[in-house]
């Protein structure tokens, strides 16, 4: 086997590659900390590094070449805000790391040539430096070039404009001095003051000014410039060519220099005729009724208070409140043109009677009328004045051949009070045209403080009741609906109850009558039926009753054309079977539209349907005939009438009552005397306190 020649071993020298990467990491840290470069630390190392291997492989060529070292001192300008700061530290790094790299530090000459690349370095960077600065003022001259050409064209642009402005302008402009010389002035403005275009220039604004106002003017002007105000606006008098007075709006503002000091002032002027006259037109319209010519409710309520304050403390004032009966009907058949031609002759008539009267005649809305009157002693009485005016309409009044002849409704407040307040005074005569207008036509009725307090007490019951609903205060209770014969219960009626919290509580007759004035009746009666409802098909869950649950329906629910669908889809809810649900129907309902074909649907669905309110009207007994009905109730007034009166006509009700095959129930029955003597008559069922008084369910006897 052949010798292998042994060599002794070399000890390791220092890696170039590792020295030359700790080199550029030590610059690019050193570099990063007094300069803003636009690389990342990452970037900037690698970047580093390229530079320091170009320097390096420069500084061992053959020959000393010093271009590399001067493109690299260009490309640190490059960099970023590299500056003095980064060129001494690039100098001081490079002067102390080139020198310890294993490739230099062997040989005496590279020494010189690293003194000889960084001065080079060095020239490289300066040159570079001085190019971008010039470079930048280069870049700051040229944007300061545009930047002034853009501020003329713009300021040409803005000059264009404000020209363009003053001259199409249909208010007077003008351009003033500070001691008040017109510099310049507008067509418009020369137009308004009869003079022309250009011979206002170089006048003083002063002298076209009215003498009563001029100094008010100078005042306000020197005010502007003293006090730094922005403009002041005035109304004025300017004085035409031709001597007229001219009524202007004048505002002016102040334009200061470029150091903030007062220069001119610019005046506009804007012609105040047809403004005052449009203001004008549009106060009196404000005030006015525009169909007829009279005040409106605002203006009216203004001058009552005024009239009530100056009223003769003998005499006083009356306010009427007036309305026309039947202009519904009109408007309806011929037409709203005819009922507004109506309107108008109405307002004609009114001030036609008042015409000898200190009065102020008001169109409030629709067909009501105002009419107060500031009394003297020979103003004529109250029924004097609505005679007169009913006299008026009486006369046919002819609209496109139509003949009409109507009467008026009055609610009249006689000599109120002076420190009564004027809406009050206006609400107090609305609601007394109310209460005249009541079954009633061509009527008046003078204003009655207890009537109207008893009125208010019964509307604030109204509108509250909901509210009651919703607190729980009104209640569901039945009474018995009880047979005269032996006094056994035949069925239940349920009824509301208002318990009012320290107020005495509400019967069932007087809670129907306040919901059906506000409507509220349809909700809270459909409520009611359904509880009935539940309640009779609990007992006859429960306790295996058959009796019927009876509940009465107003005139309002009535004419609901949703009827048979509420009580259709209550019978289905509840489960209670048809023929154990009574349902009271009031005989007046009967003429209005719709009830008749709702008395059928009840019918219809097996319900059974009793007439109530029965024996008060002529053809209630052939309602029974013509109507799926079998049984009916006279009302308890009849039965009060009977307690005190043995009368004949109520003797000879119940036979025909049954001739006719109906079931008689009779209402309002208190005593034991009423009952017999309806029994003896031959009525066969009755409800009344005789029999028990409405109670809550669990409190009935048979539950």
């Amino acid at each position: 086997m052949p010798m292998i020649e042994q060599r002794p071993e070399q000890p390791a020298g220092p890696d170039p590659e590792r020295a030359r990467t700790v080199l550029a990491r030590k610059w690019a840290y050193l570099l990063s900390g007094v300069t803003v470069v636009s690389l990342s630390r990452e970037l900037l190392d690698e970047e580093l590094r390229g530079m320091l291997d170009t320097l390096v492989e420069s500084l061992r060529g053959t020959s000393a070449d010093t271009a590399p070292a001067e493109r690299i001192g260009a490309r640190l300008v490059g960099l970023g805000y590299v500056g003095e700061p980064g060129l001494r530290c690039t100098l001081d790094v490079l002067g102390k790391g080139l020198p310890s790299l294993p490739e230099l530090r062997t040989a005496d000459r590279f020494v010189e040539r690293i003194v000889v690349a960084l001065g080079a370095l060095s020239c490289g960077f300066l040159l570079a430096h001085e190019r971008s600065v010039l470079d930048q003022q280069e870049i700051m001259h040229l944007s300061l070039l545009k930047a002034v050409r853009d501020a003329q064209w713009n300021l040409k642009q803005s000059e264009a404009r404000f020209e363009q402005v003053v001259t199409s302008s249909a208010s007077g402009i003008a351009l003033v001095s500070l001691d008040g010389r017109i510099v310049r002035a507008n067509a418009a403005l020369a137009e308004m003051l009869g003079h022309p275009a250009g011979e206002l220039t170089g006048t003083q604004l002063a002298d076209h000014v009215h003498p009563e106002t001029v100094a008010v003017l100078r005042e306000a002007m020197a005010e502007l410039v003293a006090d730094g105000k922005e403009r002041i606006r005035q109304s004025q008098r300017l004085l035409r060519k031709d001597g007229d007075v001219a009524r202007i709006s004048l505002t002016a503002s102040l334009l200061r220099d470029a150091e903030d000091r007062p220069g001119h002032f610019v005046v506009v002027v804007e012609d105040g005729t047809e403004l005052m006259l449009l203001q004008g037109e549009l106060s009196r319209q404000a005030l006015h009724d525009v169909l007829t010519g009279l005040p409106n409710r605002q203006y009216f309520g203004t001058h009552l208070e005024a009239a009530l304050r100056r009223a003769d403390p003998d005499y006083g004032i009356t306010l009427f409140h007036v309305d026309l009966d039947a202009f519904g009907m009109v408007c309806n058949s011929l037409g709203r043109r005819v009922g507004e031609q109506l309107l108008v002759h109405f307002a004609q008539r009114l001030k036609s009677v008042m015409a000898r009267e200190k009065a102020m005649i008001a169109r409030f809305h629709a067909d009501e009328f105002g009419i107060l009157v500031e009394n003297s002693a020979t103003t004529p009485a109250i029924d004097a004045t609505v005679r007169a005016i009913n006299d008026e309409l009486a006369e046919p009044f002819f609209v496109d051949g139509h003949g009409l002849a109507l009467s008026a409704s009055a609610g009249v407040v006689h000599r109120p009070a002076k420190s009564i307040d004027p809406g009050e005074l206006l609400r107090a005569a609305d609601q007394t045209l109310r209460r005249a207008k009541v079954r009633r036509r061509g009527q008046w009725k003078m204003f009655d403080r207890d009537a109207d307090a008893d009125d208010r007490r019964t509307q604030a019951l109204a509108v509250g009741m909901a509210g009651a609903w919703e607190n729980g205060e009104i209640a569901v209770r039945y009474r018995p609906l009880a047979r005269l014969a032996d006094g056994e219960v035949a069925g239940y009626e349920a009824r509301l109850h208002w318990d009012r919290p320290g107020a005495a509580a509400l019967p069932h007759e007087r809670c129907a009558e306040l919901a059906e004035s506000t409507g509220l009746v349809l909700p809270l009666g459909d409520w009611l039926l359904r509880a009935a409802a539940r309640q009779g098909e609990w007992w006859r869950q429960r306790a295996g009753s058959r009796l019927p649950v009876v509940a009465g329906l107003t005139g309002h629910q009535m004419t609901d054309e949703a009827l048979g669908t509420r009580v259709t889809r209550l019978l289905s809810d509840t489960g209670l079977p048809p023929e154990q649900l009574m349902l009271g129907v009031p005989v007046g309902a009967l003429k209005v539209s719709g009830v008749l074909d709702n008395v059928a649907a009840l019918a219809g669905l097996g319900v059974c349907v009793m007439l109530d309110e029965f024996g008060l009207g002529p053809d209630d007994l052939r309602a029974v005939e013509d109507l799926p009905v079998g049984i009916v109730r006279v009302d308890r007034r009849l039965a009060e009438w009977q307690a005190w009166s043995d009368s004949t006509f109520l003797s000879a009700l119940v036979p025909l009552v049954r001739q006719v095959g109906a079931t008689l129930v009779v209402d309002g029955i208190h005593t034991e005397d009423q009952a017999q003597w309806w029994g003896t008559a031959g009525a066969e069922l009755g409800t009344g306190d005789y029999f028990g008084v409405a109670r809550a369910p669990g409190e009935l006897a048979f539950v």
